[in-house]
């Protein structure tokens, strides 16, 4: 057989290929004749082949065939051999074959090999692929070669004892008497790799940690050899950029910054050193940037000198001056992280902040967009949202909404006056409405519902912003809202802060038609204008026909939104002039009530007020027929009374038939439960006769024991139990748990327990644990109801069942007689 070619002339075979199926097609050839070398068992170009082979790998061909010679290779006498196989066991193989396993009885021949650079072969090739199961075997060795007085042989054991400790943890220990005498040595090379492994140490183990700060002293001789490299001469061998061997100035400080993080004896021990290194270093290079950067970065993170920690902050606005971005990008990244802890020393760079939001680059626009909101306080409001402002009108989108956002909490949090507030808003509005969160739009109107004195000059502002420009809806719907609660200022001309405009009923009427007829004008738009012209129908007195004519076209719009609007507003015009008045009259003060969570604001025909939460007493009276009776008749006959829910939700008077409710005053004794009250709304107290001091003692009674569980209900695989006890207070209350559970195949969704109970008793339902009875009885849903039953009476009740199942909507009713005597007398 002839001798394959060597490997220099397979790259410059394979790189005069013109296509790349040409090249293919002579990778696939050189392979076939590989194979075919392989299979005679040929020795004496095994070498050469593997090395071609794994020039083929990098190329991101297939080699996997090769893995084995590469193990023939590494049993081989001959150094060039084993320098090969070894490669190219670390290319083609990794833990996840079995192969690799078949080789560590040749690591272990040779890390006790008699020449230094077969070690040096094996110590590389176990630090770079070997397994948990190999370096459990290996680490004795490794161990050994880490005492050995070769500085060469060290070096590579301490890489390797890096790899081991990954990948075996519980064999730390073993490479601890090691390391006592690392740190002494000259060689640069091992000064290095025994730093990462002493970093390794104590990342992994805080026990290491603790020993190393304190029984090994690990500090102190650290702070020696960073003190000798700053301090050295011009040494040609270690010297980059005119400083000594920056890579090891790295690695100590790294290693420093974790031993004294939380610390104060060895921050203490490194605060001159770390002092000496920032003011030594010279910063023309990038080499010497990259030590100031991990000197600030080790300073920030130990309990330092606050004088240090200035001195850390001035090299990072040191490096915002710096032409590089990266160097730039970086600075912005480390005093944004440092801000909340060093606010003055941060504050004093701010016009440079400020400046990089000029930066072409658009990731050190948006560190200095970040790191200028974080800047802002109450002295330099005014002068930095005016930095913002104006970067706000000239960035790029993607940063407008972040922006917009930033600007808005800012203002709410520091604004020295109402009226900048409002000015600043409407600002960000003008230039960035359509980013703006969704929020913005009612949390404006509050504010300006709540600056009364603002009021004329505040409606004069957004009437003149809006003229002819509906393009910022956000800005238009606060317009139309604010027009419709106080045009009647707008066209007295009342405004005191400015001069004010001479404005027409037919002039402001002519604006809001506008936006009603405008293709930039979104249907919610369109909703804020339709209510504020009927707003106006209060204000103003000389448009009143002008403002029917305008409700009454768009009773046939083809938004159903608008359309139900002006339905509604007909109604009032006609059946309820003589309350419209009343309903359409000015806002009142809008107070955020926090109760653990965001004040609840919601919307109401295009407005914002806020969500009163309230209870009416029962009428006495005979009640008209409504949704919650159309319940009880489904449940049965008029000896059922409704649940009471444990908190009426309260719901916004929506574009629907709400209002028409709100004018007719339906009032209900109470409405099923179908559903529990939402987080947000707060718990009211429930009539007195029924949880009347439940709360105040222990709850149930030790009766509650003796109470048999009954099967309530049984059907198609669902199955509702009831479980029973007493109140330990209140002896006529019966606490019924119910369990949902589901021995169908799929589960039940939308799962609603609803009941009703004789009018002698008093019913509440509490919230449901679940809406999803989970299938093969893997999970129940739980629901408690308490029954008041005052004058004993044997309890029945009347269940409801409604979910969907296999796709399908599901409900039942049954009635349940068969409670225990225990739960009632």
């Amino acid at each position: 057989m002839p001798a394959p070619i060597r490997l220099r002339e397979l790259i410059r075979t394979i790189r005069t290929a013109r296509t790349q199926a040409e090249e293919r097609e002579m990778i696939q050839k050189e392979c076939a004749a590989i194979r075919s070398s392989f299979r005679e068992e040929d020795n004496t170009y095994r070498c050469r082949n593997v090395a071609k082979l794994l020039y083929m790998h990098m190329l991101g061909y297939p080699a996997h065939f090769g893995q084995l010679e590469c193990l023939k290779l590494i049993a081989s006498q001959k150094f060039t051999d084993k320098r090969i196989g070894y490669l190219g066991a670390m290319l083609l193989l990794d833990e996840r074959q079995d192969v690799h396993l078949l080789m560590t009885n040749c690591i272990k021949n040779d890390l006790n090999h008699s020449t230094q650079f077969v070690q040096g072969l094996a110590l590389c090739t176990l630090g770079c692929m070997g397994s948990s199961e190999m370096c459990r075997d290996l680490a004795g060795e490794v161990e050994k070669l880490l005492k050995t007085s070769n500085s060469y042989l060290r070096k590579k054991a301490a890489l390797c004892a890096v790899h081991v400790i990954r990948k075996v943890p519980e064999l730390m220990e073993m490479f601890l008497p090691a390391t006592k005498n690392l740190l002494n040595e000259k060689n640069h090379g091992v000064l290095h790799t025994s730093v990462v492994l002493l970093t390794e140490m104590c990342e992994r183990s805080p026990d290491m940690l603790a020993h190393f700060r304190k029984n090994e002293k690990l500090v102190p001789q650290l702070v020696r050899i960073l003190k000798n490299l700053i301090m050295s001469g011009y040494s040609p061998e270690h010297d980059v950029s005119g400083i000594s061997d920056p890579f090891l100035q790295v690695r100590i400080l790294r290693l420093l910054r974790i031993l004294g993080r939380n610390d104060d004896d060895s921050s203490e021990a490194m605060n001159d050193i770390l002092a000496q290194v920032a003011t030594n270093t010279e910063t023309s290079k990038n080499v010497g940037n990259a030590i100031l950067y991990e000197t600030v970065l080790t300073i920030m993170d130990i309990k330092s000198e606050s004088g240090l920690r200035v001195l850390a902050i001035n090299i990072l606005g040191r490096f915002l001056l710096n032409n590089d971005k990266n160097i730039r990008y970086v600075a912005l990244t480390s005093l944004l992280k440092t801000v909340q802890t060093d606010h003055n020393a941060v504050q004093r760079h701010r016009s440079t902040i400020v400046d990089c939001l000029k930066d072409l680059d658009v990731s050190i626009k948006r560190r200095a967009m970040e790191l200028s909101f974080a800047l802002v306080n109450g002295n330099n409001i005014r002068g930095m949202m005016k930095e913002l402002l104006y970067f706000l009108d000239s960035c790029e989108p993607e940063f407008k909404a972040d922006c917009a956002s930033g600007i808005f909490l800012a203002a709410e949090k520091y604004a020295p006056s109402k009226r900048w507030h409002i000015d600043t808003i409407m600002r960000v509005l003008t230039t960035a409405g359509s980013y703006v969160r969704d929020d913005a739009v009612p949390n404006l109107i509050q504010l300006i519902t709540n600056s009364v004195e603002m009021h004329a000059y505040t409606v004069q502002r957004l009437y003149k912003a809006i003229l002819g420009d509906y393009s910022q809806q956000p800005l238009v719907q606060v317009a139309a809202w604010c027009i419709g609660e106080y045009g009647d200022l707008l066209v007295s001309g009342q405004c005191e802060e400015e001069e004010p405009i001479q404005v027409t009923e037919d002039e402001v009427l002519d604006i809001l038609e506008s936006v009603l007829i405008s293709n930039m004008s979104t249907s919610v738009t369109r909703g804020y204008a339709l209510t504020a012209i009927m707003k106006l129908s209060t204000r103003f007195t000389c448009t009143v026909n002008r403002i029917k004519k305008v409700v009454s076209i768009y009773g046939s719009s083809i938004d159903v939104e608008l359309q139900q609007r002006a339905v509604e507003y007909n109604a009032l015009f006609k059946k309820y002039d003589h309350m419209r008045s009343a309903l359409l009259e000015r806002m009142p003060v809008m107070e955020k009530v926090t109760t653990n969570g965001p004040t609840e604001i919601v919307q109401t025909n295009g407005e914002t007020e806020p969500a009163p939460l309230e209870t009416k007493p029962p009428p006495s009276g005979p009640q008209p027929t409504s949704q919650a009776n159309d319940l009880l008749d489904l449940l049965g006959g008029n000896d059922i009374t409704p649940v009471i829910p444990t908190a009426p939700t309260s719901k916004p008077a929506s574009a629907g038939g709400e209002l028409l409710d709100l004018l007719g005053d339906i009032n209900l004794t109470g409405a099923p439960a179908a559903a529990p009250a939402p987080a947000s709304v707060p718990q009211i107290s429930q009539p007195p006769f029924l949880l009347d001091g439940l709360s105040s003692q222990p709850l149930f009674n030790d009766i509650a024991a003796g109470i048999p569980s009954i099967t309530a209900y049984s059907k198609n695989g669902l199955k509702i139990e009831f479980t029973f006890e007493r109140s330990n207070t209140n002896p006529s209350v019966t606490v019924i748990t119910i369990q949902a559970s589901n021995s169908t195949e799929l589960d039940m969704t939308d799962f609603v327990f609803q009941a009703a109970v004789p009018k002698t008793f008093q019913l509440q339902l509490l919230s449901p644990s679940s809406s999803i009875v989970p299938a093969f009885n893997t999970g129940t849903i739980t629901q408690v109801i308490k029954v008041l039953n005052p004058q004993k009476q044997q309890l029945r009740m009347r269940i409801k069942l409604t979910y969907n199942h296999k796709g399908s909507a599901m409900q039942d009713l049954a009635e349940v007689n068969n409670f225990p005597p225990q739960s009632w007398q």
